[in-house]
């Protein structure tokens, strides 16, 4: 158990995917303008990374080590599919704000990252961990991200206004750019605040 818990949190601290590997820039950038689009993206991605995790874990003997590329993709797309069919059945207004970043989740290196660094080499419980740690870290990231961009660049939480009236935006946030600022801040925070790799 303590084995596990400990591949849970690397997922969420030592190699956060976003904030200490660098994964999974492009959603990180371009859909954390609102807290609402950071946070079904984050568990979006969750989903498809424990389960996708568990399938090749528990494939890993049967996969030709020639053919494990085509075979993640193939699992990775399944569970991306159900995941999209949800989200449009579910929540037609997360569908409108992520557009294409959710399709996109089956060529995330996060994904495939861990399907070939971790569950392709591991059983299926410690690769089901290992998926919902790295699901968790990358949702806190980019919830956090979201939080400060639509705070300071809207004044408002999940479309709720919190700054007075008499605030005015930093329109640069919510922008393009304001993402490559608050992802530069945030990552400088966390190399700050957390301990040093070996």
């Amino acid at each position: 158990m303590k084995e596990l818990r400990k591949v849970f949190m690397n997922g969420i601290i030592d190699e956060n995917p976003t904030f200490r590997m660098v994964l999974g820039m492009c959603p990180t950038l371009a859909i954390t303008t609102a807290v609402s689009n950071g946070i079904g993206m984050g568990l979006a991605t969750t989903f498809v990374l424990v389960f996708s995790n568990l399938v090749i874990s528990l494939l890993r003997k049967a996969i030709p080590e020639q053919i494990r590329i085509p075979a993640f993709i193939v699992v990775i797309a399944t569970f991306v599919t159900i995941v999209q069919l949800f989200i449009k059945a579910f929540v037609p207004a997360l569908d409108a704000a992520l557009g294409v970043f959710i399709p996109l989740i089956v060529v995330n290196c996060i994904i495939f990252g861990r399907a070939e660094a971790f569950a392709f080499k591991n059983k299926p419980l410690a690769s089901i961990f290992d998926g919902l740690g790295m699901g968790v870290g990358f949702t806190i990231a980019i919830t956090l991200i979201s939080a400060v961009r639509e705070l300071f660049g809207a004044g408002t939480l999940l479309g709720v206004q919190v700054m007075p009236e008499s605030y005015l935006p930093m329109d640069l946030l919510i922008r393009p750019a304001g993402g490559f600022v608050v992802l530069g801040l945030m990552m400088a925070l966390m190399n700050k605040l957390l301990p040093k790799k070996a």
